[in-house]
């Protein structure tokens, strides 16, 4: 019979581990004219719109097994929305038969784990685009923090298949600790190299995935990148067999370099994207 961490080794009073999620999303578009960019712009609005976004993160809360205490919710103007879910410790709906820390993709919204207690879901949304070049994009922030035996990480699975996303940036951490029934601190309750651990194989098949972790301190990074490129993926309302080669070409190159900065985290010249 396999243990829980829990059962493992003996506590002294709650697990007061905190663990914190922060999934980034990135979705790019080419908009050549201010026309475009704006109904692209109204798109996003209505695609991830604040009550959409409430959906999702109760779907989330969900699957930690969260009891939803608050929900604050905005759209802005212009562009833009902002979800905050206050969650506490709910009732158990079902009991699991392995430990939460397994590594797996984790569950989809139907299914519900265990309760928490004094946590909290966000969402933040960045619709923004460049001044010349044509290109849209927009970034959504996702952050869960969760405290007690269960990890954000179970909720990864849904976030990935709930977002169409170009490029995704993940940390995970671990902080504080917990002690056993002799006072030994414990700084972490389940064995993690990756946060790949927590992703479907048929996931990181579609993506270049780089990991920055330093294990001593319990931080775990990871960002990905679709290696497959379509223009007509990024292309808003019209495909490429409206344009002539040399415009492909050109767009092409700045979508990429977009995808560029963004997955290194750094200015690159056009021209001079990394090679794959």
């Amino acid at each position: 019979m396999s243990l829980t961490p829990q059962e493992r080794i003996q506590l002294h009073g709650f697990n007061n581990l905190t663990k914190s999620l922060s999934f980034n999303m990135y979705d790019i578009c080419y908009t050549k004219t201010k026309e475009e960019r704006e109904a692209y712009i109204d798109y996003i609005d209505e695609q991830y719109n604040a009550d959409r976004l409430t959906k999702i993160l109760k779907n989330v809360a969900d699957i930690i097994g969260a009891h939803v205490l608050n929900v604050a919710k905005q759209d802005y103007v212009p562009q833009g929305a902002s979800v905050t879910i206050l969650v506490s410790e709910g009732p158990v709906v079902e009991v699991p038969t392995e430990s939460s820390f397994d590594e797996s993709p984790g569950p989809l919204p139907e299914a519900v784990v265990m309760g928490l207690d004094k946590s909290h879901i966000t969402v933040h949304t960045y619709p923004e685009f460049h001044p010349t070049e044509g290109i849209s994009t927009f970034r959504a922030d996702i952050d869960v923090q969760t405290c007690g035996e269960i990890s954000p990480l179970k909720a990864l699975n849904y976030l990935i298949h709930s977002l169409e996303t170009d490029i995704m940036t993940m940390d995970y951490r671990v902080r504080g600790f917990t002690r056993d029934i002799d006072g030994n601190k414990l700084f972490i309750d389940h064995d993690i190299n990756s946060i790949q651990n927590y992703i479907p194989d048929d996931v990181k098949s579609l993506y270049d995935m780089i990991d920055v972790n330093v294990y001593q301190e319990n931080l775990f990074h990871t960002k990905c990148r679709l290696k497959e490129f379509d223009i007509n993926n990024y292309l808003f309302g019209y495909t490429k067999e409206k344009l002539d080669k040399k415009d492909v070409e050109e767009i092409t190159d700045k979508l990429k370099l977009e995808m560029d900065e963004i997955f290194y985290g750094k200015n690159i010249h056009l021209g001079t994207q990394i090679k794959d």
